[in-house]
Order: structure tokens, then C-alpha cells, then sequence
């Protein structure tokens, strides 16, 4: 018995149909002792795993010379928000490479706008 056929997935509204490569901020819900708040964090999208129940994403970000990686489950609770900020043009699905890049070599390109106006 798999848990997709106990539970019912309930895609989130406020979660944008986003890929890897696309740099996203997240919005996620962080308990510091009796507290919660949200913390926003921005990053680009290494990697995206479909599994149902269990599909997460990882946000890869430098901050101060330091690569900092955060995975989040897609359908938790926790994630509130998630906002594309810039499409990525990239044809990997997992873009681990980015580890061992800096500075300007660590850039994804952006993704061309597409638009579906006739005769323009």
C-alpha cells in the first residue's frame, strides 16, 4: 500500500509551476523555540524530485563566499509561498555543477518570454 492512495495531494495555491534553474523565493514557516515566523529565502532551483506525497525541491544560494542547500517537501505545511523571480534556461534536471562554480560561471541564463500574440 503506497501513502498516495491514503492521502489526498492538495496542491497549494500560493506554490508558482516553477523548474530547475528557475531562481525562486521561498517563504517558509521557521519555529525558534515557542515562536514561528517566516523566513524568505531566494536561490536558484538545483534540483526538483515528483513523488507524490513526497516531491521536494532544493534551493541552492551563496551568501558571504558560503553555498547554503535547503531541501523543502512541495506539499508541507511549512512552505507558504513560493515566487519565481527569474525563469532559467537550462537542459539539466538536477544542475549539481553549479557546486563547483563562482562568481559569474555559477549564472543560469534567462529563459526567453514566450508570448502567443498573432501578427505582432
Amino acid at each position: 500500500m503506497r501513502i498516495d492512495d491514503v492521502v489526498e495531494i492538495q496542491p497549494n495555491p500560493n506554490i508558482a509551476d516553477f523548474g530547475p534553474g528557475d531562481t525562486v523565493r521561498v517563504h517558509a514557516k521557521v519555529v525558534e523555540g515557542e515562536r514561528e515566523r517566516t523566513q524568505v529565502l531566494e536561490g536558484t532551483v538545483i534540483r526538483v524530485r515528483q513523488a507524490g506525497v513526497g516531491s521536494t525541491f532544493t534551493l541552492r544560494r551563496v551568501t558571504h563566499g558560503v553555498g547554503v542547500e535547503r531541501t523543502f517537501l512541495l506539499h508541507s505545511p511549512r512552505v507558504e509561498k513560493v515566487e519565481v523571480m527569474r525563469a532559467g534556461k537550462v537542459r539539466r534536471a538536477n544542475l549539481y555543477y553549479l557546486r563547483d562554480r563562482i562568481g559569474k560561471a555559477a549564472r543560469v541564463k534567462e529563459r526567453g518570454r514566450t508570448t502567443n500574440q498573432q501578427g505582432a
